[in-house]
């Protein structure tokens, strides 16, 4: 078998295969800065470089990592894997996507525990998980953004057999499935990439330190590593795409941006495998390029997260006008308007909250017609509900009227719905932030850190939940006994029904940005909107107190769903009772 790695400034590089003696590496004929060496090894087997007679350090491409990211890599044969169920792919126009996290889907926290829930996603009818990432980071439980082996898996989870039979069982029940995979930094601890190469420069600063090198020397092997191990993924465990974690702050001042390069090589594999493979961003640039095609000067990107859906629904919802959420919330019925008919709500507007002008439209005259599923439409996600102090769900704070309001609005809008595990059914969980570094100075630094952040806006320290204490990541684990109870049942049949709606009514999947139409009330008593999407109405009364008459603009539409009984289609108007939604045809 053939060792090779990356390690453009080592003097001596030597392969470790533990207990056979280190075996000298030579530098690679055709490849600059890369060292090679020829030794025996099959699945399984442990092994690791030393650089310049330093410690043995784990491959920084390594595809397992048995003992956790700093132990020894193994060898991973991914033909020896049988597939049981042939996949043809879902594409994404159309799809609806639900977002889970392995270590908290289930009490167990592995993919063997949630391949038993996959029946519920199927009979739901969502098409695809999104999984929050799965890449080794130290400790058993934490979300996954600090994975430090961007080619492996996390081993507590299942390892990288674990992830295929996911993802194989998942295809089994018709769903695809999504990985959420981090590019623009790695974990506080753990990281051993800067022994072997430019992997950081210090020419751009993040959040999180020194930016991943995308530009400066050395940053051609460095693209080339995080484009390999997204095609790994893809290949190897026949995801069907990824989602890249924030990558407004991917810093690249590259002629050709790193976005750009990613998407084309996801597109030459889907081509080269015959499956339609996508990349969906989190961004919040606002910034149209993100998606735009390669052909239009634009990053090529398949779809985003819609964050601004997100904020005017959720100040509609609750009221809530506090940092971000002040943009949106002097007149949420109109800002929700705008993201259903032009996607971002900033674009080009002053925002307040960050004390300047921010975005682009999507939309401009005489350009060609955006696809509404470029933008993806969401009342909760991981981070809107975990980034909270007490991570405190939706529906620990409304009836669930305005739950049924929040579901009709996402599963039906404009763009690709996502819902975030346990929404379909209101779960009363809450899902919060916890880590289990096993540097005790990291873990009391990011204890206090997060203390300190939410008693700036009057919370207690005792107050905010330990990340460290275990109990912390066992109360977000969904209880699977809810769905079949009181409120619960009724919220999770009303999501079935929604998304049935949407398979029956196909023309949604390839509908252009703008195509719909919006009408609300905002004033007085009165709050109610009307979506016009296609051959849909949806109707939404937010008011918990008073009913609503919504004028319809077809004296002949039908009733498809309501979430009251007592919803009536009467002289070209529907009754709506307080917090309740209807869809009509």
């Amino acid at each position: 078998m053939l060792f090779d790695v990356w390690a453009p400034t080592a003097r001596t590089v030597t392969l470790h295969l533990p207990p056979a003696p280190g075996l000298p590496m030579t530098p690679s004929p055709t490849h600059r800065g890369w060292w090679q060496a020829e030794a025996p090894a099959r699945d399984g087997t442990r092994y690791g470089f030393s650089l310049d007679g330093g410690p043995v350090l784990p491959d920084p491409r390594s595809r397992r990592q048995p003992d956790g990211p700093e132990g020894l890599s193994a060898v991973v044969e991914h033909d020896a894997y049988t597939w049981r169920h042939p996949w043809r792919g879902v594409p994404l126009p159309g799809a609806v996507l639900y977002e889970l996290h392995i270590g908290t889907f289930t009490p167990q926290g592995t993919f063997e525990a949630a391949i038993d829930r996959l029946g519920h996603l199927a009979d739901l009818g969502v098409s695809h998980v999104e999984l929050m990432p799965v890449c080794p980071f130290p400790g058993t439980h934490g979300w996954g953004y600090d994975g430090v082996a961007l080619w492996a898996v996390h081993e507590p989870y299942g390892g990288p057999d674990g992830l295929k039979a996911f993802v194989d069982a998942a295809h089994g029940h018709g769903l695809g499935v999504v990985l959420d995979v981090v590019h623009n930094h790695l974990g506080p601890s753990g990281n051993r990439l800067p022994a072997f190469g430019p992997y950081f420069t210090d020419r751009h600063r993040t959040p999180w330190g020194s930016a991943v090198n995308l530009d400066a020397p050395g940053s051609d092997e460095v693209r080339a590593h995080l484009i390999g191990s997204a095609l790994a993924f893809l290949r190897d465990h026949h995801l069907d795409g990824l989602r890249l974690d924030a990558v407004h702050a991917l810093a690249d001042t590259r002629a050709e941006h790193f976005l750009a390069q990613l998407s084309e090589a996801v597109d030459t594999l889907a081509a080269h495998t015959g499956r339609p493979l996508f990349l969906i961003a989190e961004s919040d640039l606002n910034d149209p390029r993100t998606t735009a095609p390669r052909s239009a000067n634009g990053h090529g990107v398949h779809a985003q997260w819609n964050d601004d859906f997100h904020h005017a629904l959720h100040t509609a919802l609750t009221g809530e006008s506090h940092g971000y959420y002040a943009d949106f919330a002097a007149a949420p019925l109109a800002a929700l308007t705008k993201t259903l008919t032009g996607a971002f709500f900033h674009d080009g507007t002053y925002s307040s909250f960050r004390g300047r002008g921010h975005g682009r439209p999507v939309r401009r005259p005489g350009a060609a017609e955006t696809p509404a599923h470029r933008f993806l439409a969401y009342a909760q996600t991981h981070d809107q509900i975990g980034n909270r102090a007490l991570g405190d769900r939706l529906s620990m704070s409304l009836p669930p009227g305005l739950l049924a309001c929040a579901a009709a609005l996402v599963l039906l809008a404009p763009g690709t719905p996502m819902l975030f595990m346990g929404e379909e059914w209101g779960a009363r969980t809450p899902w919060q932030y916890f880590t289990d570094h096993q540097d005790a100075e990291l873990a009391e630094a990011v204890r206090a850190g997060r203390r300190r952040e939410f008693a700036e806006h009057g919370w207690e320290a005792e107050e905010i939940p330990d990340p460290q204490d275990p109990a912390t990541r066992r109360r977000s684990c969904l209880d699977w006994d809810e769905p079949s109870r009181a409120p619960h049942a009724r919220l999770l049949d009303w999501h079935r029904t929604l998304l049935g709606v949407r398979r029956a009514h196909p023309v949604l999947a390839h509908l252009p940005l703008g195509e719909a139409g919006v009408r609300c009330a905002e004033g007085g008593d009165e709050r109610w909107l009307l979506l016009c999407n296609g051959p849909l109405y949806v109707a939404v009364n937010f008011s918990a107190e008073r009913a609503a008459t919504v004028p319809l603009p077809s004296a002949q539409a039908a009733l498809l769903a309501a979430w009251e009984p007592e919803t009536r289609v009467v002289d070209g108007a529907v009754r709506l009772p307080p917090a309740s939604a209807a869809v009509l045809r």
